[in-house]
């Protein structure tokens, strides 16, 4: 099916409209799995009436998933409302505020924090098992060392390549950072305009970044709550990733409605995107279009890093039936659960032990993202960051036209996320 980034983290107009109303790091140590004192969900089938509200195209096929609850749980009905992407900040933030809430919503990954901060999720029972989950979806629950929910499906970035392209040239896929220069030049040698395309501008331009940075041993925040957007490995990814625009390697300005046309003609050589990048390809060019392209992870320089994003799943402060809202989660999110939502939606398992099933483990394109996601990282789950996302890619930008100095750039980073803040204090 023919989808968009759902919220892997895009900091859209109405996620950055909600940072600045609010505002008027790996897994940490403390933040545990659950809140202290928080409530347990208790044993037998589910009752009542479940409000569920889902964004997208996952509220258009979440109601097949339900079917499967209603029917173990003979006693209970699950309501699916389906809520556009577009207006779905406004209709939480004003459910939130009236008290007119469902009982479980999705929740875009970098979204948890300004509902938090509002008081509109409950906190995670004890009863979830964070160790289940791959860490870096785990973090996107975690609010100032409490969980609010429950990673349901998680999205990565990896590198989409023309293999025919690249064996025509004799080229191996790309491990380290020299080695993607080298496979971008050799793509362009094999007949590509361009050898890879980057963001280059416009929200989420931080998001395709970052993994960069990562990369490079740069962290967003230390131990401390401190931001450290300002040392050497933040001048040496904003060089590198420059460098492919500078250097003719990739598209100055990336017209992101044009990448995947270009891709299939041959134009384009490469780029980097998420799981979702699949199915427009095949869509647009159709299925035997597979044996000309091939997806390896983001190559490494002193580490290996991608970004993690996707949706959770939350239960609401006001949720009228909790205890079987939370039951509908963990069936959401059970291993076996996770599998068949898979072969509904095409959303990669947030739980580990699902790409285990043949479903996944087989697929060799789908394999590859479950490696990505062993080490992939999420921002910070902080109520400012929509804004702070905003501030980085307007001078990530300026740094690829040249506007300014990579070293200008992280001082610049550093001197706007410690103002803006954390929302936390």
């Amino acid at each position: 099916m023919n989808r968009t980034p759902r919220l892997a983290g895009a900091a859209t107009a109405s996620t950055l409209a909600l940072a600045l109303a609010l505002t008027g790091c790996g897994r940490s140590d403390e933040a545990g799995t659950t809140a202290e004192g928080s409530s347990s969900i208790t044993d037998g089938p589910a009752t009542g009436t479940i409000e569920v509200w889902a964004m997208g195209t996952e509220g258009e096929l979440l109601p097949e998933l339900a079917e499967q609850f209603e029917a173990d749980n003979p006693d209970v009905t699950v309501n699916v409302t389906p809520v556009p992407w577009e207006s779905s900040t406004e209709k939480i933030n004003t459910a939130i505020a009236t008290g007119e809430v469902p009982d479980v919503m999705q929740v875009g990954t970098t979204l948890m924090s300004g509902f938090v901060e509002l008081g509109g999720l409950a906190p995670t029972p004890e009863d979830i098992d964070s160790e289940a989950f791959f860490p870096g979806a785990w973090d996107t629950t975690v609010v100032d060392g409490t969980s609010y929910g429950v990673p349901w499906y998680v999205e990565s970035r990896v590198l989409y390549y023309r293999t025919d392209l690249a064996e025509q040239e004799g080229l191996a896929a790309p491990r380290t950072w020299a080695d993607l220069t080298d496979f971008a030049a050799g793509l362009q040698d094999a007949g590509a305009e361009h050898g890879i395309a980057l963001q280059t501008r416009g929200n989420s331009t931080a998001l395709m970044y970052l993994p960069f940075y990562w990369q490079a041993g740069g962290e967003i925040m230390d131990d401390g709550g401190e931001f450290t957007l300002d040392n050497d490995a933040q001048v040496k990814a904003l060089e590198y990733y420059s460098s492919f625009m500078r250097d003719g390697l990739a598209p100055p300005v990336l017209v992101e409605e044009e990448k995947v046309q270009n891709f299939i003609d041959g134009k384009l050589g490469s780029f980097v995107s998420g799981p979702w990048e699949r199915a427009n390809l095949l869509t647009t060019a159709g299925d035997k279009f597979a044996d000309s392209f091939g997806v390896v992870p983001l190559p490494a320089d002193e580490a290996t890093g991608s970004f993690i994003g996707g949706s959770n799943l939350a239960v609401l402060a006001d949720a009228a039936n909790p205890d079987a809202a939370w039951k509908f989660v963990q069936f959401a999110t059970d291993p076996a659960t996770q599998v068949d939502w898979f072969e509904i939606s095409h959303d990669l398992p947030a739980v580990q032990a699902s790409w285990d099933d043949p479903a996944l483990a087989d697929d060799e394109a789908v394999a590859v993202y479950q490696e990505v996601l062993e080490t992939a990282r999420s921002t910070p789950a902080i109520p400012t960051w929509a804004e702070i996302e905003h501030e980085l890619d307007l001078l990530i930008e300026q740094v690829i036209a040249g506007d300014v100095s990579p070293e200008d750039a992280a001082k610049q980073m550093q001197d706007a996320a410690t103002s803006i803040g954390t929302g936390l204090d």
